[in-house]
């Protein structure tokens, strides 16, 4: 499998001699496993004059980010939807599909981490918040008749447990390196593993979903949201009883508990050895 990409195009807090924004291209390597040396990593940063903002200057970029990788990437995921048509435009034009996706961990903190000691230093720096991404989102869908699991439950596992997801035996999934996270090895990570006669399909759809993070929502009744794409999101199941709304809300706690870390897993049923699918996510604010 190629390598997959996170990239970043947009206006920092810098202006220019006339006063206008500098722009800044970010590309780094998307980690999916959680061996991965973060620091090992592929990262690509070019400032961008407000006079040359389009997809033609940022295809250029990417040729060059291309070239001092050595290999292209075989997918970029980009989290800034009002940069969707440029975006897609530069990365069609090099012909790599670019996906919505907040999946972008390790390019939210290396945004945070320039934003607090890169930015600061360059002349005509402007201190202020980094700009909201946040966009108006759709209603939650419901998932395909065929998609729902026949059985579900809530499950943890230690962080430490982690170190041996390379050898387990997964149809689809990912992961990213839970040095990210600096979480302590006994530290419990809160998760769902789905059953179903039908695994092997669920999980070939939800890996298509490009999944963001799982939450325990309440607003419109009690139920548990799939997060997917940039603004996307799925109904996995509703709460019903009291049991589940306890263990509901137990998720949710273990989750912030450790810094947003969980984990979706599926499987034929509760007494399988392998999973079709399981995905180590994290909830982060974008």
């Amino acid at each position: 499998m190629g390598s997959i990409w996170e990239l970043d195009f947009y206006s920092r807090p810098i202006l220019d001699a006339n006063q206008k924004k500098v722009w800044e291209v970010l590309v780094c390597e998307s980690p999916t496993d959680v061996r991965t040396k973060t620091d090992s990593l592929f990262r690509y940063a070019q400032y961008c004059p407000s006079t040359q903002v389009n997809s033609v200057w940022l295809r250029t970029a990417l040729q060059e980010a291309i070239k001092k990788a050595g290999k292209a990437p075989i997918k970029i995921r980009f989290f800034r939807r009002q940069m969707n048509n440029m975006i897609t435009k530069a990365c069609q034009d090099i012909g790599i599909p670019a996906l919505p996706s907040r999946k972008a961990l390790i390019l939210n903190q290396w945004i945070q981490q320039r934003m607090e000691e890169v930015y600061p230093q360059e002349p005509g720096y402007q201190g202020g918040t980094n700009p909201s991404v946040r966009l108006e989102r759709p209603l939650p869908q419901r998932l395909p008749d065929a998609l729902e699991g026949k059985q579900w439950a809530f499950v943890s596992l230690e962080a430490g447990d982690f170190a041996d997801m390379p050898e387990w035996e997964i149809g689809f999934g990912e992961a990213f390196p839970l040095e990210l996270a600096q979480l302590p090895p006994e530290t419990r990570i809160p998760g769902i593993l789905i059953f179903s006669p039908r695994a092997l399909p669920i999980a070939g759809w939800m890996s298509g979903l490009e999944l963001a993070y799982l939450r325990f929502d309440t607003s419109q009744g009690d139920r548990l949201i799939l997060e997917t794409g940039a603004t996307e999101s799925w109904i996995l199941a509703n709460i019903r009883t009291p049991q589940l709304l306890k263990e509901a809300q137990g998720f949710e706690a273990a989750k912030q508990q450790a810094n947003g870390v969980h984990f979706i897993g599926v499987q034929s049923d509760p007494q399988a050895q392998s999973f079709a699918g399981f995905w180590l996510l994290q909830e982060v604010n974008l």
